[in-house]
């Protein structure tokens, strides 16, 4: 990819994209700079419950960034409820945003099988019961907040 080149501009031209993400987000799924992730372009109609999509939020500044996170709910109007796999907020995302759908991850040089069993359940056990997921990932923070108090009073 072009340094120059926008994430729409790739998709629009090659109607691909390969790049490594910036931040958790999408733990345990894919792992921060080390991950390299696909990005397919695909019309709107083709987008679905569960995918994981690449959107451009704007910011205050008014320049966008990129954000990869799961689609949970596709909401009346057409827009989407979308949310990162290990976050517990969401947002809500127009179909304009949405730039592309991850395709494929490739870890150490062995491609994730975004077909196989293994990803399927992790949906299927992670991103869907997202209720479930929002209590443990805020039993985890806890637990994380209460042994950080601890060895600070020793």
């Amino acid at each position: 990819m072009d340094v120059n080149s926008s994430f729409e501009e790739v998709l629009n031209r090659d109607g691909r994209l390969a790049y490594t993400n910036v931040g958790f987000s999408m733990s345990p799924l894919i792992r921060e700079g080390r991950d390299v992730m696909l990005i397919e372009k695909r019309d709107i109609t083709q987008i679905k419950r569960y995918d994981a999509v690449l959107f451009r939020r704007e910011n205050i500044k008014g320049r966008g960034e990129y954000v990869l996170h799961r689609i949970l709910k596709i909401l009346p109007d057409g827009s989407f409820y979308i949310v990162g796999d290990s976050c517990i907020n969401g947002e809500i995302v127009k179909p304009s945003q949405i730039l592309g759908v991850l395709i494929g991850i490739n870890r150490s040089g062995k491609s994730v099988n975004m077909n196989g069993i293994g990803y399927k359940m992790y949906v299927a056990l992670w991103c869907a019961p997202y209720g479930l997921r929002v209590g443990v990932l805020k039993a985890k923070r806890f637990l994380r907040r209460v042994i950080r108090r601890l060895k600070i009073r020793r």
